[in-house]
């Protein structure tokens, strides 16, 4: 059995990376976002989530995380991609501003179709393809890349402008959410 994938060390910190099925962009809009946010919020407060960095993404989002003692990240993910997938199915369909709904309901139905695992629809990719960060190197690497990551697709100059990221924390200021900070 393949561990690449795998979250095997319950005490480790992992960079996690979940994505829409077929990237569909549903995150370029403020309250998508806030779901999101609140979840992870939830997540930590709640579950035993611990973040150390985030950033959500048009159509994917990646953190940095471990759990607390006692707890099982793998668990705590799948709930967060349950019931955020329910929330922001929800909100797709019940936000009249929303001119790409009929669309994004056809690709997230035709995909919950195609998999035995969902009921109706899929709205996240199945694997987070977690990464154990066993050293300082890996996670000064992963930590700028998940920061940098709206720089290098053009959404803003600096990593810390984008507010859907921990990039404002590292940079000394107070962002969205409870981090416990990488050393």
């Amino acid at each position: 059995m393949s561990t690449k994938y795998k979250t095997s060390n319950p005490e480790g910190i992992y960079f996690l990376s979940m994505a829409t099925v077929e990237w569909v962009d549903v995150f370029t809009r403020r309250e998508y976002c806030e779901i999101v946010v609140a979840s992870l919020r939830f997540c930590i407060e709640r579950k035993g989530l611990i973040l150390h960095a985030w950033v959500i993404m048009p159509n994917h989002l990646h953190l940095i995380a471990s759990a607390a003692e006692n707890k099982e990240l793998t668990s705590i993910l799948r709930d967060f991609k349950k019931f955020t997938a329910t929330q922001l199915l929800t909100a797709i369909q019940e936000n009249p501003a929303e001119s790409r709904k009929r669309w994004m309901q056809w690709i997230f139905q035709s995909n919950g179709a195609r998999n035995s695992q969902n009921r109706h629809h899929q709205f996240w990719q199945q694997s987070n393809h977690p990464q154990e960060l066993d050293s300082n190197y890996l996670m000064s690497q992963k930590l700028d890349y998940l920061h940098q990551n709206p720089v290098k697709t053009g959404l803003v100059e600096e990593p810390a402008h984008w507010r859907y990221s921990s990039a404002t924390d590292y940079a000394g200021g107070k962002g969205l959410l409870s981090l416990v900070f990488l050393e």
